[in-house]
Formats: structure tokens, C-alpha cells, sequence
């Protein structure tokens, strides 16, 4: 299938590691041309070269592929800005836009302090708005726009111990559901793209969290959540960036305001 986003302009937020780098390699495939933006300048750089070497010239402003480095800390105004700027001046207008970030400390509900409940906001919502107040009005005047948020199965199922995720990621689904009913007659869509379990550094993190709480060991963490998982395995990164990269298609233009599981048949509901 042609997707039909070859010469497009993503900026992927948070993809130098984990998901984030999962979308942007599937969209790199697809010839976008790709901002990859974090924290982190020379992993950014590497994963740069790496997208350039497989699929494009490598030279700024060519009418093929290409790809820009941006180290930002998107938790900040000024880190925002910075990236947009950065992939307007680098690539080109924004024609999709990849909502990601680091998920917050795990946690039980019955302890939340107001600190808790304020970050849940500050880092699963504020920046994402930011972001997509940015990139949504050029979106809308060119009559075509992608934005595609990586969520949490969490959203369509609360997670054990991940109160603070568990709150802020349905606030954004909140949000950006009510937003794609807005500006769908702007042919600009709208969705999340909901991970189970995807064999990724965060997710390494969490099952070694949970080993250490219940004290046992790694492996018999995941060889439990593996048995909580119809297909009796975690996904891998390229699948999950395959979804991602056809929600953000052309051909995927009459499907918004949609939260899709990728996720093995893990979340028992429809």
C-alpha cells in the first residue's frame, strides 16, 4: 500500500529511544522527512545519520527525504518553540505531528500528593497542547494534518501502580478527542495509538520496578506478563511503528478521534 505521505514533515517528540524512534524510523520508511527531537543531542545526530544512510540524500532542502537532529526539552516553553522552529526552518511547514514524552514515576492512587496530581498535568498534557497549538493552525489552512499521540493501554484500562500516568494520559485522550471532532472538516485527524506491552527500555524499567517491589526477579515478571497477553508475547518496536505510520496516512484520512491498542490482545474489551 502507498501511503501517500512521501515529502511530508513530522516532527516525532521524544524519538531518540523507545517508541518515539520506533514511529520515526516506520515514517522515515515512508519518505517523510523527519525531525527527530530530544533531550539527547548526539543520540539524536546518530539516529540522524542512521535515517539518512537507509532512505535519503542527506542534503537539506533536496526533494527527497531527509532528516534533522533537534535536542529540546519539550517539558519547557522554550523547548517547544525551539523545535518547531527548528523543523520549519530545517524541513518545511509541519504536516504531522507525533505527541510523545517520558512516562511519570510509578504509583498507587491512595498516595498521591497534590504534587503528584499537578505533574500528571504538567507532563502528560501541557506540553502536548503546546505542541499541537503550534502546529494545528498551518495544519488547517493547507487542509491536511496528521497528529498522532502515543498513549497507554492505561487509557483505555487504568494499569495497577500508574496512578499518575493513568490521570494524565486519559486527560490528553480527553482533550484530543474532543479536538478531532473540531477540525475534521479541516481534513486534519486526530488519534492515539494506544502500546501494550512493547519490548522497550521503559518497559524494561517498569517490569524491574515491579520485580524489585514484589521481590522477585526479572524474568519471572515478564514471563508473567506474558501469560496475561493473548498473543503470549511483548511487541516489538517496528510493529507499533507501522500502526503509527498508517494513522498518519493518506489513506487513513476518514479515521479520527480514534484511540487504537497496539497491543496483543491485552486489553480484554472492545
Amino acid at each position: 500500500m502507498d501511503l501517500g505521505i512521501a515529502g511530508k514533515t513530522a516532527l516525532v517528540a521524544a524519538s531518540t529511544g523507545g517508541l518515539g524512534l520506533a514511529v520515526a524510523r516506520a515514517l522515515a520508511a515512508e519518505g517523510v522527512r523527519v525531525a527527530v527531537v530530544g533531550r539527547r543531542r548526539e543520540r539524536a545526530k546518530e539516529i540522524v545519520a542512521e535515517l539518512q544512510a537507509a532512505y535519503g540524500t542527506g542534503m537539506l532542502g533536496s526533494a527527497g527525504f531527509d532528516a534533522v537532529a533537534i535536542e529540546a526539552d519539550l517539558g519547557t516553553p522554550e523547548g517547544i518553540e525551539s523545535a518547531v522552529d527548528q523543523t520549519v526552518a530545517n524541513l518545511g511547514p509541519i504536516d504531522i505531528l507525533v505527541l510523545n514524552g517520558p512516562g511519570p514515576k510509578p504509583g498507587a492512587a491512595a498516595t498521591l500528593s497534590p504534587a503528584d496530581m499537578a505533574a500528571a498535568f504538567d507532563l502528560l498534557v501541557k506540553p502536548h497542547h503546546a505542541l499541537v497549538s503550534r502546529a494545528l493552525p498551518g495544519m488547517r489552512e493547507r487542509r491536511w494534518g496528521r497528529i498522532l499521540a502515543i498513549g497507554s493501554s492505561g487509557v483505555a484500562a487504568p494499569l495497577p501502580n500508574l496512578a499518575v500516568s493513568n490521570t494524565g494520559r486519559a486527560a490528553l485522550a480527553g482533550y484530543l478527542k474532543t479536538l478531532a471532532a473540531e477540525v475534521a472538516l479541516d481534513e486534519v485527524t486526530v488519534n492515539l495509538l494506544l502500546p501494550g506491552r512493547i519490548a522497550t527500555d521503559r518497559v524494561a524499567q517498569l517490569d524491574q520496578a515491579a520485580a524489585k517491589r514484589r521481590g522477585t526477579t526479572l524474568q519471572d515478571i515478564q514471563l508473567e506478563s506474558r501469560k496475561t497477553i493473548p498473543a503470549r508475547r511483548y511487541g516489538e518496536p517496528a510493529e507499533f511503528g507501522a500502526a503509527a505510520a498508517f494513522l498518519c496516512s493518506a489513506p487513513a484520512s476518514y479515521i479520527t478521534g480514534v484511540a487504537l491498542r497496539c497491543d496483543g490482545g491485552l486489553i480484554r474489551s472492545l
